[in-house]
């Protein structure tokens, strides 16, 4: 393929997308760069306050707890106040807290205050993932959650190796970059991101708004498909989670040093940040339903081949299989979310999506030491193995007729309008396509 050829592929990969989406992309990827608090909390407890392992475990488990009540908060409040003012709201307590793990010492105080941060780094993906299905036309919605993914792994990247870099200033002085960065993010979306929720439909003989349909958690729970896709994803992130507590237990059995998994596990940044608009290309058009059953098989393939891995080239191939996986999975389900869900409600359902995350992220790592301790390690990557397969067989079988369904909306939306029939009618047919009620049980 000529240098040419590479460089027209990455232009139709990045073109076609509002410049709201842009000022979106560039804050998600400052605050990312600057994430520090997550990436050295466990070192920073255990080394610079002399704290258990146990006791920074449990810190790091109370941000997933916090991410459990913070995501549907999040969702509440991005359908109610709006998705701008709810980013800058939850950047700005995320700033804050950055800010008092720096001054206090307190180990109880800490852990509130990562408890607090929890909620608040959670709280503002749903705002964020509503944003972008508002701004961007339906057809093109996966492409931006990939990109927009692609931005939150380059920062983190980067925030690996400067943070890495930058420890010799100390690790208050990191969660004070942290805090700037993020309060930097806030600035960004409050300056340059216009509001983005749809306006009430209006009554075309009255001319006056159309009350719509009340939506709670509850209700959006009784969605029957998107259950299923939220319970289909619960079971993948439970899969996805599991390496980052098991690889290095497991590596560590086989008697490799911590540098090795060090080494293993930035292979899952490194082809992030190197394939993903690669794979935003070869993935581009194909049905969800399939791109969610493949992700799912090479997230079993992946973990389940670990069982078999022996050397650092043997666990870093099985890293790659599980990334592929990841860069397939992430962006399609959130633009399988976005299509299940009603435009008035999109705040809510991002909201309930992404507690399945945090549930994953708070559940997988006490599993998943647990049977390393217990069982052993062949037991989890067989689980894991069988939970990924049984994902890919759910989607194949449970959700296929559902999202083809909020596919054929979508191509009835971005259909031009016949040329014979009068704009208001073309408009009429678009509103009803849209305010179709999807809540089904």
């Amino acid at each position: 393929m000529s240098i040419d050829s590479l460089r027209r592929s990455a232009r139709a990969t990045v073109s076609g997308f509002p410049g709201g989406f842009w000022w979106l992309w560039l804050s998600t990827l400052v605050n990312r760069t600057g994430a520090f608090v997550l990436t050295f909390l466990s070192l920073y407890l255990t080394q610079e306050l002399g704290l258990s392992a146990w006791f920074a475990g449990l810190v790091v488990a109370l941000h997933g707890l916090g991410g459990v009540a913070g995501s549907p908060l999040g969702g509440m409040l991005t359908d109610r106040w709006g998705r701008r003012p709810t980013m800058v709201t939850m950047h700005l307590a995320a700033a804050s807290c950055a800010v008092l793990l720096a001054l206090v010492t307190s180990a109880w105080a800490i852990a509130l205050v990562v408890f607090l941060m929890g909620i608040a780094m959670q709280g503002v993906r749903p705002s964020i993932n509503a944003a972008i299905a508002d701004m961007v036309p339906a057809h093109e919605v996966r492409r931006a959650y990939a990109l927009n993914y692609w931005a939150l792994n380059l920062g983190f990247a980067i925030a690996a190796i400067g943070g890495g870099v930058a420890i010799v200033l100390g690790y208050r002085t990191l969660f004070l970059v942290d805090a700037a960065a993020t309060a930097l993010c806030a600035l960004i979306v409050f300056l340059r991101l216009p509001e983005t929720r749809p306006a009430a439909a209006l009554d075309a003989t009255t001319g006056k708004a159309v009350a719509e349909e009340k939506v709670s958690i509850l209700t959006v729970l009784r969605d029957a498909p998107f259950r299923t896709l939220v319970t289909l994803n619960l079971l993948v992130c439970l899969v996805f989670t599991a390496p980052w507590i098991g690889l290095p237990l497991t590596m560590t059995g086989e008697g490799l040093k911590p540098s090795a998994y060090g080494a293993v596990i930035a292979v899952n940044g490194i082809v992030i940040v190197g394939f993903q608009l690669l794979v935003n290309k070869v993935t581009d058009k194909r049905s969800p339903v399939l791109l969610l059953t493949v992700s799912s098989l090479l997230f079993a393939l992946g973990t389940g081949a670990t069982a078999l891995a022996g050397s650092p080239v043997a666990f870093a191939a099985t890293v790659i299989v599980w990334t592929i996986g990841e860069m397939v999975h992430v962006p399609t389900n959130a633009a399988a979310t976005a299509r299940l869900a009603p435009e008035h409600a999109r705040g809510r359902y991002q909201g309930v999506m992404g507690m399945s995350w945090a549930v994953a992220g708070f559940v997988a790592p006490i599993l998943a030491g647990w049977i390393v301790d217990g069982p052993g390690p062949d037991v989890l990557w067989i689980s894991c193995f069988v939970i990924g397969a049984v994902a890919a067989l759910g989607y194949q079988t449970r959700l296929r007729t559902a999202l083809a369904d909020a596919e054929e909306d979508e191509v009835q939306e971005t259909a031009p309008a016949p040329t014979a029939q009068p704009s208001e009618e073309a408009e009429e047919k678009v509103s009803s396509s849209r305010t179709r009620t999807r809540t089904r049980t």
